[in-house]
């Protein structure tokens, strides 16, 4: 597995008590594959997703990333292996105004030498290479969230992390950027977890969890090829 989450508890202050976001989840996610994580506002899904990222520390249970226990790594060793490791998609873009679509990608680049080269081939997967040069303003908000997804993998991330990658689209441009995250999925080899309150979008990922008040069921497997030829 290249993402485990085992036996993961996580509470939050909650005046005189803790309230809990998190109670006893287990989620392994193999290379190459995409988890949705669904579920109403409020069940947990968010405080999944930041653990797995290791922005939040669990109160008990671990996070195993490419073999690697999370628990006893410092700050620093932390910020290092989200950097090199981790992907994440953020529910809005959140680009910088003055730089254009391949210069989002370049600074997020570890190899400068190569930041330019890998930037136009990400944008080129997403479709994006007659906008490379050109800013936020001048994208539509689908165009957006797709530079998002390219500027999540310029480092080869093992685990890519996607927080309700649709939550400001319409339908159709919605449908569009899962199709993409599911085949950057399968053609990146990443260890994908897609956290989502719209099941309608679902029909071509491997496996679909349920988060209810904290607690997440076992993943259910799908049957890619019988989903995809129901949905011709």
């Amino acid at each position: 597995m290249s993402l485990a989450l085992t036996d993961v508890t996580l509470t939050y202050p909650d005046g005189d008590t803790r309230l809990t976001a998190l109670d006893r989840v287990t989620l392994d996610v193999p290379r190459g594959t995409l988890t949705a994580v669904v579920g109403p506002s409020g069940s947990g899904k968010s405080s999944l997703l930041a653990v797995a990222a290791t922005l939040i520390t669990p109160d008990t249970g671990t996070v195993t990333i490419s073999g690697t226990s999370t628990a006893d790594l410092t700050r620093g060793e932390l910020t290092d292996l989200r950097r090199r490791q981790i992907g994440i998609v953020f529910q809005q873009p959140n680009l910088l105004p003055a730089l254009t679509a391949a210069e989002q990608l370049q600074v997020m680049s570890r190899k400068p030498a190569k930041a330019r080269t890998r930037a136009l081939d990400l944008l080129d997967a997403v479709g994006l290479t007659p906008q490379a040069h050109r800013r936020p303003h001048q994208l539509s908000g689908g165009q957006r969230q797709r530079v998002n997804i390219a500027r999540a993998l310029m480092n080869d991330p093992v685990v890519l992390l996607v927080d309700e990658p649709t939550s400001a689209l319409d339908h159709e441009r919605g449908a569009a950027v899962l199709d993409l995250i599911t085949r950057l999925t399968h053609q990146q080899a990443t260890a994908t977890v897609l956290v989502t309150h719209d099941r309608t979008h679902l029909t071509a990922v491997d496996r679909i969890a349920e988060v209810h008040d904290g607690r997440l069921t076992s993943p259910r497997n799908l049957d890619l090829a019988s989903s995809r030829r129901a949905a011709r």
